[in-house]
């Protein structure tokens, strides 16, 4: 399946637009939620190709729920990128563990986050 249709969490408006026009730029179709809870119900109404998620929000963080999604049967398919300012490399570890794909440091680097995306893309075609 090639990646279309991405899900953007990040309580930063500015992140979420960051990384929005970024991804709409290159053809991408873009959803955003500013929490944990909200992706949640997103997904399970209109499941993304992708979710680009940020680790430091209120609520649910983003190590919780990305658990979340890939100890869900209907939404374990789904690859997670975490994307965070989370630099050490225990968090990037961890967040591993917790079912993500891959991790990326912001501030996000708009080439690495695009191959990133193309290789997930490649690997589930």
């Amino acid at each position: 399946m090639s990646i279309k249709h991405i899900l953007i969490v990040d309580d930063s408006a500015t992140e979420r637009h960051f990384l929005a026009e970024i991804l709409t730029q290159h053809g991408y179709s873009v959803a955003t939620a500013d929490n944990g809870e909200e992706a949640l119900r997103y997904i399970k109404e209109h499941p993304p190709h992708l979710v680009l998620m940020d680790v430091v929000m209120p609520g649910q963080n983003g190590f919780q729920t990305t658990r979340a999604i890939v100890r869900d049967p209907a939404t374990q398919h789904l690859p997670v990128i975490i994307c965070t300012s989370k630099q050490q490399e225990t968090d990037r570890i961890w967040g591993m563990r917790q079912g993500a794909r891959d991790y990326i440091v912001k501030p996000v680097d708009p080439q690495i986050l695009l191959q990133k995306i193309a290789a997930l893309s490649r690997s589930s075609a």
